[in-house]
Parts: structure tokens; sequence; C-alpha cells
């Protein structure tokens, strides 16, 4: 084997424990939230790093099941939750 395919071994091996190491720790909050918007009401749960994304996240993932179309979808995610329940890792 020559020099440069034991780098390029080397190379891929630490970008790949990298990318495994770094995606195991992203996610450091999830939260669960209930958003009720037009009369329904749908509860999500999401992961992130912070908690502020999780919630924007769960938000954005309930208003994708109660709106259509993109004017709706704003006023939906632009709606308070009914809750919020978060977990820190």
């Amino acid at each position: 084997m020559g020099k440069t395919t034991k780098a390029t071994l080397v190379f891929l091996v630490l970008f790949i424990g990298g990318v495994v190491y770094l995606s195991t720790r992203i996610a450091r909050s999830t939260c669960r939230v209930c958003v009720t918007y037009d009369g329904h009401t749908i509860c999500r749960t999401a992961a992130s790093g912070t908690r502020k994304a999780a919630v924007e996240s769960a938000v954005t993932s309930a208003c994708s099941g109660l709106a259509s179309g993109m004017t709706e979808s704003i006023k939906c995610e632009n709606t308070p939750p009914d809750s919020v329940e978060c977990a820190e890792d």
C-alpha cells in the first residue's frame, strides 16, 4: 500500500469517526409540543441541540399536519403552543 492510500484511509477513518461523534452529540433537548389550529390539535416530538430549536422543529412538524399552504402554515407556526414539555439529555 502506498503513502497516498494510507493517508486517504486515515483521513476517511477520522472523518467518519468525527461525523459519528458529532451526530450523537447534536440532540441535547427533546421537546413534545401540542398545537391547536383551526379547531384541530396535534402533538409532535422533536430533538435538537437547543431547547428553542427543538420547540420550533416540533411546532413546524405539528403545523405540517394541521395547515395546508404557505399562508396557513405561517399562521399556524405563529400560534402559541398549547403545551411544551422538554427534557435535557
